[in-house]
């Protein structure tokens, strides 16, 4: 059985840097920290007091009151990320077999507010359950993909997927598993998370996992630096279309790369910390390059987890040198999680928009606030400190590695006819 190729026709993005893909990108290339003062809820009484929020985003011009009610914010970021990818990628809706189009969309933990304000309003009141009909279906991980089913009529393969901070990569390499064995012709993928709550902030303060840097909030998200301390906290909603190639072709859309790669992997380690010599993430790196049927000295250009943790940092450079070699040191690597911070769930499809765009605009964008360089990590890796660069980019890679042990990676080459 002949494979089928898989081309990227469409991108949406909401962001700590911007409410379009395009936005999310300039950010990007400009190195902008999204890092700010948090607004969503009163943090004056916890640890951290800054996340990477979006910004200006009111779901009242993007759904009525009556919609509303049923969407947590981790699925109106889902929708409105959807709506423009799907815009971009000119698809006409009137013409395509809805029942081969399919949606595998993720978060890492679903809608976390709504858990949040039901609790607390039942914890207000008199022990009698007063629970809103919508709960339910509002907080539960897998209902952005049905939403997003149901609002386009797409009646192919639909379902959620939660691998923590790798869930939107592993939506991706779903979707793709599927079209290669001609399940469907386009696939709707990618991941939300909407975390930045009193329950979202107050948990990963008592793991110690977040940055508590209030003091330097704008800088504090500081991949490979000596001085980091954790992750920021993000939040927001990034979507690819991906497309059976020939389907794609056949209509005339554009096509932004060709995902060739694809990986998984277990760290079978830690519930949280990485493996230390990153043998997890090696392993998945080379599942990736083996299934693309390329060598390593065929990439350009690794997007990495880059958290800004500890450990990860440390075990993800390791894993770059097994990997790679000598070629590591030709790499561009950077770490963009520095910009948006971590949006968990929604992390990996931001970040392989990046990867892509980077293919696009043969430009890297940069790992911001690396003024101070871990010397456990090798000096002479080229990790983009602080102003993007220019490259010539062909090949990427790009990383995600959930809690759990869960590792996922994807590569995308520039398309030609």
């Amino acid at each position: 059985m002949e494979l089928k190729r898989i081309a990227v026709t469409g991108l949406g993005a909401l962001s700590p840097l911007g409410n379009s893909y395009p936005d999310y990108w300039k950010g990007l290339e400009n190195g902008v920290s999204g890092s700010d003062w948090i607004t969503l809820f009163d943090a004056e009484k916890f640890k951290t007091k800054f996340a990477c929020e979006v910004k200006d985003f009111d779901p009242k011009e993007h759904f009525d009151r009556k919609e509303l009610r049923k969407l947590d914010r981790y699925s109106q970021l889902a929708l409105v990320a959807v709506d423009e990818a799907i815009k971009d990628s000119s698809i006409n809706l009137d013409k395509i077999d809805h029942n081969r189009v399919g949606v595998i969309f993720g978060s890492g933990i679903g809608g976390l507010t709504t858990i949040a304000e039901e609790i607390s309003g039942f914890a207000r009141g008199d022990g009698s359950p007063r629970f809103s009909p919508f709960l339910i279906p509002k907080m539960i991980a897998d209902i952005a993909a049905g939403h997003i089913s149901i609002r386009y009529n797409f009646r192919g393969p639909n379902f959620g997927m939660v691998s923590a901070c790798a869930t939107s990569t592993n939506t991706i390499i779903d979707a793709a598993i599927y079209i290669r064995l001609g399940k469907a012709d386009i696939f709707v993928t990618g991941g939300s998370e909407a975390p930045i709550n009193e329950v979202g902030i107050g948990g990963f303060n008592a793991m110690m996992a977040m940055s508590t840097n209030n003091d330097e909030y704008k800088t504090a998200s500081r991949p490979f630096d000596i001085t980091r301390d954790g992750f920021v906290i993000g939040e927001g909603a990034g979507t690819l279309i991906l497309e059976e190639l020939e389907h794609a072709r056949r209509r005339g859309a554009k096509i932004y790369a060709e995902l060739i790669g694809v990986g998984m992997s277990a760290d079978a380690y830690h519930l949280t910390a990485p493996h230390p010599d990153g043998l997890g993430a090696s392993l998945v790196m080379q599942n990736a390059l083996d299934d693309a049927e390329i060598a390593p000295d065929e990439i350009d250009y690794v997007n990495v987890h880059g958290t800004a943790t500890p450990l990860g940092d440390i075990s993800e450079a390791k894993a770059i040198l097994d990997v790679f070699g000598e070629h590591a040191y030709k790499l561009n690597i950077s770490a963009t999680k520095s910009m948006t911070g971590h949006l968990l769930g929604a992390a990996g499809a931001l970040e392989s928009m990046a990867a892509l765009l980077a293919i696009q605009k043969g430009i890297i964008p940069p790992t911001i606030n690396l003024n101070n360089f871990d010397p456990e990590i090798d000096p002479e890796l080229n990790l983009t400190p602080n102003k993007a660069q220019n490259r010539d980019v062909n090949v990427v890679l790009s990383n995600t590695f959930g809690f759990g042990g869960h590792n996922a990676s994807v590569i995308f080459k520039k398309y030609t006819d």
